[in-house]
């Protein structure tokens, strides 16, 4: 690292960065929500999984991890806890008998029903203490944001000698 880059870093405090308030309000988003889950004896992980599974044609396994942006080791964690609790079921897929599809079950049908309601309530509220203005200027922060970080170069930039 740079001397100037480290100078710069050392006399930024984490309020001014711009993973911090992201971070702070991720934490707090996901005790929330795993708080809420515990009721109904889920995790936010599992509710998020059954609100990515297709409830008509299920889901391609391999499919799911990418929608959800896991990791395969998590998901398969996942997905067999779930299996275990009788939230889903794993079926051959009818035409590709090779590729393993995801489906739920009549109780993870009504667990992502639970979920589901959980994220509008939490929607709801969060959009309640916010103006259609602010609604607006934090999409597009927040999609400004993702877009610099799909071009995966942030750390590849060269810093300057000054």
């Amino acid at each position: 690292m740079h001397a100037y880059l480290f100078l710069f870093l050392r006399g930024m405090k984490a309020e001014e960065t711009i993973d911090f308030p992201i971070r702070w309000a991720w934490h707090r988003i996901s005790r929330i929500y795993n708080l809420e889950a515990g009721k109904h004896g889920i995790t936010m992980s599992i509710g998020y999984c059954l609100l990515n599974i297709d409830r008509k044609d299920g889901t391609p396994s391999t499919k799911l991890g990418p929608m959800m942006g896991m990791e395969s080791r998590s998901l398969t964690r996942t997905l067999k806890t779930m299996e275990n609790m009788g939230l889903i079921e794993r079926r051959a897929d009818k035409k590709d008998k090779r590729m393993v599809r995801i489906f739920l079950t009549p109780f993870g049908i009504e667990s992502r029903e639970i979920s589901r309601n959980t994220v509008i309530q939490f929607n709801e509220a969060v959009k309640a203490g916010l103006t259609k203005k602010e609604q607006e200027q934090f999409f597009h922060i927040m999609g400004k944001i993702n877009r610099t970080l799909d071009a995966n170069n942030i750390f590849e930039q060269k810093i300057l000698n000054t």
